[in-house]
């Protein structure tokens, strides 16, 4: 009989939390100084339009409870936001001083408009407020739940996706950038710029922007040097290899291969990645040619001059790469194809 109990104990340790009442100034302010840390691939994900963010407001206003801030607390002492973009960029929009607003992006104070309770509001911003009503609103408490420096990064990127409710969605990757900020990361935004990379990696337009280039930069690092760990979970290996490479990375060797690698692909393969007469490029193809590649290249093999255009369409790799492949076994068999064609 499973352990029940025992699973639900361990796991719960993990993760510790506080709950604190904090007034709007407050918040603003906290915001303003980077005590509230709203991560760049988050922050672009503010996307109510006014009339939300006026209801917001009214809510507030009206002591009508609003949902918790979700935070994470940093080594550091600061705040990393976690669900809640949209109702503390709606604050900041509506009580913000010029250089505030500016800050975080918007050109003008919030105007209130669609108000249903409070229709006198509609077409008044902050300052239009007497100030009474000014000191009222400031003050205002609203509920903010912290999870604990304690508790593991990996905790902390489950915690991002279950609460991840905005209007649009983070992929995974966002959110690993969010979570995992430091050196590793930083590396990986600056080799998706890299030219031959991006003449081998064909994406659709949606995706360009999403964090897909960053994640296959992730697993061509992660299965070239750790897919002896891979266990069907791509997401848990994924994220079990960037909290590791986050604190131990050879960043001089594995840039070389990197640079080799693509470079020898891009040479080879002018239209990118891709099977038959499709334009976009299957990940699990990128993965068995990018890291076949990658191995042969460590091994001091030349990879260029070596008919991959041919052979990328041949029926065995094609199997390889194709449904249920997310398996050690088949992972192992699909690059080793394209390192032994490349030998």
């Amino acid at each position: 009989m499973k352990n029940f109990v025992n699973q639900l104990d361990k796991e719960t340790r993990k993760v510790d939390f506080d709950s604190f009442d904090i007034s709007v100034k407050e918040l603003v302010a906290m915001s303003d100084e980077g005590i509230v840390d709203i991560a760049p691939e988050y922050q672009r994900q503010f996307r109510w339009p006014e009339e939300n963010q006026s209801r917001l407001v009214e809510s507030v206003f009206l002591g009508i409870p609003v949902p918790s801030l979700f935070m994470a607390a940093n080594k550091d002492g600061s705040w990393e936001l976690i669900d809640g973009v949209q109702r503390l960029n709606s604050l900041i929009h509506f009580v913000g001083n010029e250089e505030q607003l500016k800050k975080f992006g918007f050109k003008n104070p919030l105007t209130l408009k669609g108000l249903g309770v409070l229709s006198e509001y509609n077409g008044a911003c902050f300052n239009d407020l007497p100030q009474t009503l000014k000191l009222k609103f400031s003050l205002r408490p609203l509920k903010v739940t912290t999870l604990s420096d304690k508790s593991d990064l990996k905790v902390r990127f489950d915690l991002f996706e279950r609460l991840n409710t905005g209007g649009i969605k983070l992929t995974d990757q966002e959110i690993r950038a969010c979570v995992f900020r430091g050196q590793f990361n930083d590396f990986i935004s600056e080799l998706s710029e890299n030219k031959h990379f991006n003449a081998v990696v064909n994406l659709p337009s949606a995706k360009d922007k999403d964090g897909t280039k960053h994640e296959l930069i992730l697993k061509f690092f992660a299965y070239k040097n750790d897919r002896n760990r891979f266990d069907h979970s791509v997401v848990g290996f994924l994220n079990d290899y960037m909290a590791d490479a986050s604190n131990s990375f050879n960043y001089k060797k594995n840039r070389s291969t990197f640079e080799k690698t693509f470079e020898a692909l891009a040479e080879e393969l002018p239209e990118g990645i891709k099977r038959g007469n499709r334009k976009t490029t299957p990940f699990n193809l990128f993965e068995a040619i990018a890291i076949g590649a990658a191995d042969a290249v460590e091994e001091g093999f030349d990879i260029r001059d070596k008919s991959v255009s041919v052979w990328i369409d041949d029926e065995e790799l094609t199997k390889l790469t194709s449904s249920a492949t997310n398996s050690r076994p088949k992972l192992n068999a699909r690059i080793g194809y394209c390192y032994d064609r490349f030998k």
